[in-house]
């Protein structure tokens, strides 16, 4: 799979180098609008910075909470229990478990890593009837942050995210203008954004242009 190894081939001249070689190479979701990105990082502004997560392990559970085994489960391979309350996260020992649905969650590792979380998951729910499978192949994740950062977000998102409302702690799945998203605030003006693969890049300029009026 594309993110079972930690070496990122970001330029052309690598990657052509290692497939030539038959080697496994990583490769950013985002790498066509790696120009774009580097000139809004170079002009970084406290009202909105946009950056990416790159390469993090993601796994789709499905279990039943209320099965002692399935959490026990899920509790020693992540460190936390998968949260029963509607749309909230639980952070464990290096991963974080957000609530997709009443028996679904997103694991996500909260740093870069080799794809590893199915095979613990799938090993400590054996005979369980419970799934996890990798999607990491799938999606990237985002992170946003800033001053104006709320405003960035809600010029293309449906979600109340006044600071009351919307809290650390919380996730959403919502969109962003046409790009469906899971949402999560890590602070009062710092974002996580799990952004499928295939959106990363229209993602990205989309958000660009729709904070632009707002760094002026």
């Amino acid at each position: 799979m594309w993110n079972e190894a930690r070496g990122n081939a970001t330029d052309a001249a690598a990657a052509l180098r290692q497939r030539a070689a038959g080697e496994v190479w990583q490769e950013s979701p985002l790498v066509g609008v790696g120009d774009l990105l580097k000139t809004h990082q170079a002009g970084a502004s406290k009202k909105f910075s946009l950056s990416e997560q790159a390469f993090r392990d993601l796994v789709n559970v499905r279990g039943d909470v209320t099965d002692p085994a399935f959490v026990s489960a899920v509790e020693y391979v992540t460190g936390c229990r998968p949260p029963a309350k509607p749309n909230t996260v639980a952070r464990g020992n290096g991963y974080d478990v957000l609530w997709l649905g009443p028996d679904e969650w997103l694991v996500c590792s909260q740093q870069q890593q080799g794809a590893t979380l199915e095979g613990k998951l799938r090993q400590a729910l054996t005979g369980q009837f419970a799934s996890a499978v990798d999607i990491g192949s799938g999606y990237t994740l985002l992170e946003v942050s800033g001053e104006r950062v709320r405003e960035v977000i809600a010029r293309g998102c449906p979600l109340d995210l006044h600071p009351r409302v919307f809290t650390p702690g919380q996730c959403a799945q919502s969109h962003y203008f046409k790009a469906s998203m899971v949402l999560v605030p890590l602070s009062a003006d710092t974002f996580q954004l799990i952004v499928r693969r295939s959106f990363a890049d229209y993602f990205c300029r989309i958000m660009l242009d729709a904070a632009a009026p707002l760094m002026a």
